[in-house]
């Protein structure tokens, strides 16, 4: 057996190839459909209703399925102005820029499809090229509408990507490496461990990454390629069926993407912060006789695609949170936070990293990160007791109910006056 692989190497790594890129699809997809009914949840919540709550049961589970199979039998026209190859090719394009950014992703320790020692590079620059498919999605159009889109998308991807890019370089320079896994491992062990209590600079850096990312994202407060009150729908405005769709897929694939750098970079990565690493821990808990065990290998690296997945989509429901909480900009204001506040700070963060890595004696810098780990801990527990201890109750309706599910018979009087 081990003869006809090693003479069928090609074979073998091509089939391993799509196994991989169809398990990324699955996961990119199945993302998809998650956050969509998670995203309708929050909409509904913010804005005091229930979201879908009819198909697949009391909470909507198969409401985004129920959208997609009507996006596959949708008709799928293309308008007469429009060029017929650049308006096919602009969905496609944008979703391949975001899904390849997931072949250098780490879930776990070794867990990648391709193991890059740049891989963060690799990353930020693959997911450069989505811009690409929304510029020729606008061109392609034939519609002022969506070329205004596209070209709102292209100034503010463009523009955002220099700082966020910046606050990359931070963590970087204290690892000392852009080999993912290998930042990732740096900050096994406890909470006080991960790059956002490193030092000051750190700290800042995550908040201006994030900022940046939920631009590039496309996401409110910064969605000005699809203003709806000025463009009709930004640069997929003739788009219909399942091209529309792929739009939808490429930004929540990227929703995923730019959350788990943050997790890698700033969060630990796939470790706890209050276990050890588990991966390498149950492979020697499990071994005998000096050898390590593939068994307990994989069941902690099974646990830490989980806790990967779960800080990322921690993420995913911040970017949401803050979608139905702030205003939109508008795109003077996008830029203008970019290119005179962002991007000075960015450089101001980089700069400082690299003095604190140099001139901060060594013993100073584990108290500091326990301190700020301290004060983060406690602010979060602050929040959750509040939260939790806080009164909180819906407003009586007209029925006397204060449950939106069982909301009780319509009063005679209401109902005459609503028939009438």
């Amino acid at each position: 057996m081990s003869e006809w692989l090693s003479s069928h190497r090609a074979l073998v790594d091509g089939a391993l190839a799509i196994v991989e890129a169809l398990l990324l699809l699955g996961f990119v997809a199945g993302s998809a459909v998650f956050f969509i009914w998670l995203e309708r949840k929050v909409a509904g919540r913010i804005q005091d209703r229930l979201g879908p709550t009819r198909v697949g049961g009391r909470f909507g589970w198969l409401q985004t399925i129920a959208d997609g199979i009507k996006l596959l039998v949708k008709e799928d026209l293309i308008p007469a102005d429009a060029d017929r190859m650049l308006f096919r090719l602009g969905p496609y394009i944008a979703f391949c820029g975001a899904f390849a950014s997931f072949i250098a992703l780490p879930f776990a320790y070794t867990w990648v499809a391709k193991p890059l020692s740049v891989g963060i590079f690799f990353i930020l620059a693959v997911m450069s090229t989505e811009v690409f498919g929304i510029i020729l999605a606008g061109y392609g159009s034939g519609s002022k509408w969506a070329l205004f889109g596209g070209m709102r998308e292209a100034a503010q991807m463009v523009s955002y990507e220099v700082p966020m890019a910046l606050c990359v370089l931070v963590p970087v320079i204290v690892a000392g490496s852009m080999d993912l896994n290998f930042i990732a491992m740096k900050q096994t062990g406890g909470i006080w461990n991960w790059y956002l209590f490193h030092d000051p600079f750190t700290f800042l850096a995550f908040w201006t990454y994030f900022t940046c990312a939920t631009a590039q994202c496309k996401r409110a407060p910064f969605d000005l390629a699809e203003a709806e009150s000025e463009l009709v729908a930004g640069f997929h405005t003739e788009y219909s069926g399942l091209r529309w769709s792929f739009f939808f897929m490429a930004e929540y694939g990227a929703m995923f993407a730019v959350s788990g750098i943050a997790v890698l970079l700033f969060l630990g990565g796939w470790n706890t912060g209050f276990l050890p690493e588990l991966s390498t821990t149950l492979a020697r808990a499990l071994g005998s006789e000096g050898r390590e065990s593939y068994l307990g290998w994989a069941i902690g690296n099974g646990i830490n695609v989980v806790v990967f997945v779960v800080k990322a989509w921690v993420l995913v429901f911040v970017q949401m949170w803050v979608r139905w909480t702030l205003p939109r900009l508008r795109i003077d204001q996008v830029m203008m936070t970019c290119l005179k506040y962002l991007l000075p700070i960015s450089c101001i963060l980089l700069m400082g990293v690299s003095v604190w890595q140099v001139a901060v004696n060594p013993s100073v810098g584990p108290y500091f990160r326990y301190g700020l780990c301290a004060v983060c801990v406690g602010l979060l527990l602050w929040s959750a007791v509040k939260v939790v201890t806080t009164p909180s109750q819906l407003p009586v309706s007209v029925t006397g109910a204060t449950n939106l599910w069982n909301r009780g018979p319509i009063p005679p009087e209401l109902a005459q006056k609503t028939t009438v």
